[in-house]
């Protein structure tokens, strides 16, 4: 209670109290009393009356603030349940508002990646519907000019090229456009002094791709050939005429694992390629003579290839190829006469009764790795070689006897490498070698293989080739080349009962002849002297050019290329000497290439 209330209420005892006091002195008579008050009210009586009345009505005040206290109280409590009802709905109005927030954050990054998506597939809608039209393009250009034929499942690819072409030789050859670089003549011969022009086609080329794709093997045939042979009643005359020949012919499967056979006349795994061991990637000098270059490795032969992909850069191949024994020399003279390691061809046979076949043993082995980095292509392998004949110990017995006669084969091999790479942009560098015993076959020129002991067996000749190569494109249209290449023959020499110089290139050869010239022989062909000098070394630098003056995918190829080679040959010392021939050759050359 207010202090205010506590004083009125003492007032309200103290006058109680003397009201009390005084009801117990006055006179017992309370009618008189009574009739008195109502009469006349004392002041004492009206100041008691006026603060009860004070007193009721401060007491209704009090009533009135305890209530309005009590409703306060009440407000106040409802507030407070208000204002926690608002902080927990502030609470989640901010927690909602969060999640609003998040969501429209989500919204915002969905609608962005909804835009860029809707920009993508617009500008791949856009390139589609180029590619569509490219393709559709594409389609009716390969309808309107097909890059190949097709038949069934397979594709066919011609394969052409059309020649005029021209060699025109310092020293004659009487050879077309591809040059028998052993066969340059000596002094001795008519050969020596008169020049040569011959004007050809023959080197142009024919020829088939046939493609198959099967679920896990693709198929592959592919026939090349050109003219470059000569038939029975093929001449210069008048016709011209001669007959085709076949350059490769092979059939290949290659598995989805990266192995791959190939069997039928290819060229020989020796060769350079440009990619891996593939067929058709041969790597051969840009040269127009059809012989290539002297210290370039190659063969065409019949074989069967084996070769597998190892990673990306790396192919490892192996061939089982036709033998065949070349350039054979038994020493002239003196030379034992008591093998034969052959005969000429068989017409029943269907082999040429003008040349020698050997009877071999066994194929020759080809290995080879290649390598494929970016920086160029290189290649190391090797070579295993059979020779055989057979000899008669007493043929030079008296009696002469065939008794004890033996067949004896000979084993030879060598090594090879290649390496070609990338001096510039504009020019690649490649070095070629091959060198072994009876390794004469895989060089251009053709030097002897083998040669024969006294007794006659036979003996593989060591042998080396080698080739340098620098091609230039300095322009999109021109191609400059220069090559310089050798090969060398090794003197291999043994002694017979009677003391005398047998094998490969005796001593006692006679070469007294080579510089001087014969006469004339009957019926106007070239004259020749005696001369039995045979090759050390032959060696022939190259520099010529290729300018394509139309190259289009459409219509086709059309280029000149010119080439200027010089050859060397040397021989080996005899009696009168050592003697040497060059020949200074030109070649021009105009092909058309089908697309």
């Amino acid at each position: 209670m207010t202090t205010h209330l506590r004083a009125t209420l003492a007032v309200i005892l103290a006058i109680s109290s003397v009201s009390l006091q005084a009801q117990t002195s006055t006179s017992p008579t309370p009618k008189k009393a009574r009739h008195a008050k109502a009469a006349k009210e004392s002041a004492t009586e009206r100041e008691i009356r006026e603060l009860r009345e004070q007193m009721l009505s401060q007491q209704a005040q009090i009533n009135a603030l305890k209530q309005e206290n009590e409703d306060k109280d009440a407000k106040l409590r409802e507030t407070q349940q208000s204002a926690q009802g608002a902080e927990a709905a502030a609470e989640s109005a901010t927690s909602k508002a969060d999640s609003l927030s998040t969501s429209v954050s989500t919204n915002n990054a969905d609608v962005e990646a909804l835009k860029n998506s809707v920009s993508d597939l617009k500008e791949t809608n856009v390139g589609l519907a180029q590619t569509i039209s490219d393709t559709k393009k594409d389609i009716n250009a390969a309808i309107e000019t097909p890059m190949a034929l097709r038949y069934k499942g397979v594709t066919i690819t011609p394969v052409a090229f059309f020649a005029f072409e021209s060699v025109w030789r310092q020293r004659s050859l009487n050879s077309d456009i591809n040059t028998p670089f052993t066969s340059t003549p000596f002094p001795n011969a008519g050969n020596y002094y008169v020049s040569e022009l011959n004007l050809s086609g023959r080197q142009s080329r024919v020829g088939a791709l046939f493609e198959g794709k099967a679920k896990t093997v693709k198929l592959s045939g592919y026939v090349e050939a050109d003219f470059l042979s000569g038939g029975t009643t093929s001449n210069d005359n008048q016709s011209n005429s001669y007959t085709l020949r076949q350059r490769q012919i092979w059939g290949q499967a290659a598995l989805h694992n990266g192995f791959t056979v190939t069997g039928g006349q290819m060229w020989s795994l020796v060769t350079e390629t440009k990619k891996g061991t593939d067929n058709r990637t041969e790597n051969l000098p840009m040269n127009i003579d059809a012989q290539y270059n002297v210290g370039f490795s190659w063969m065409r032969v019949p074989a069967i290839r084996f070769q597998k992909k190892v990673g990306a850069m790396t192919t490892i191949a192996m061939s089982l190829e036709n033998g065949q024994t070349v350039g054979f020399n038994n020493g002239g003279s003196n030379g034992p006469t008591n093998y034969f390691y052959g005969g000429t061809g068989n017409n029943g046979g269907l082999y040429n009764n003008t040349t020698t076949y050997t009877n071999n043993v066994a194929p020759d082995i080809i290995v080879k790795a290649a390598f494929d980095p970016k920086i160029g292509h290189f290649e190391i392998g090797g070579v295993a070689r059979f020779f055989r004949d057979r000899y008669y110990p007493n043929a030079t017995a008296t009696p002469a006897s065939s008794a004890d006669a033996t067949n004896d084969t000979k084993i030879g091999g060598g090594f090879f490498a290649n390496a070609r790479f990338k001096a510039t942009k504009y020019a690649s560098v490649g070095f070629h070698f091959l060198g072994g015993d009876g390794m004469g076959r895989y060089g251009t020129a053709g030097l002897s293989d083998v040669t024969v002991h006294p007794d006659g067996t036979l003996e593989p000749l060591r042998a080396y080739q080698g080739l340098f190569s620098l091609e230039l494109h300095p322009a999109k249209k021109l191609d400059v080349f220069g090559y310089y290449g050798g090969e060398y023959v090794q003197r291999t020499l043994y002694l017979n009962a009677k003391g005398q110089q047998v094998g490969y290139a005796p001593l006692s050869q006679n070469n007294a002849g080579c510089f001087t010239e014969g006469l004339p022989a009957s019926g106007g062909t070239s004259p020749a002297g005696s001369c039995s000098a045979l090759t050390r070394y032959i060696s022939e630098p190259t520099v010529g050019f290729t300018y394509r003056f139309y190259d289009s995918p459409k219509y086709g190829r059309i280029q000149e290329e010119i080439q200027y080679s010089y050859l060397k040959k040397d021989s080996w010392t005899g009696t009168g000497g050592a003697p040497q021939s060059t020949n200074n050759m030109l070649f021009t050359s105009m092909r058309y290439y089908i697309p």
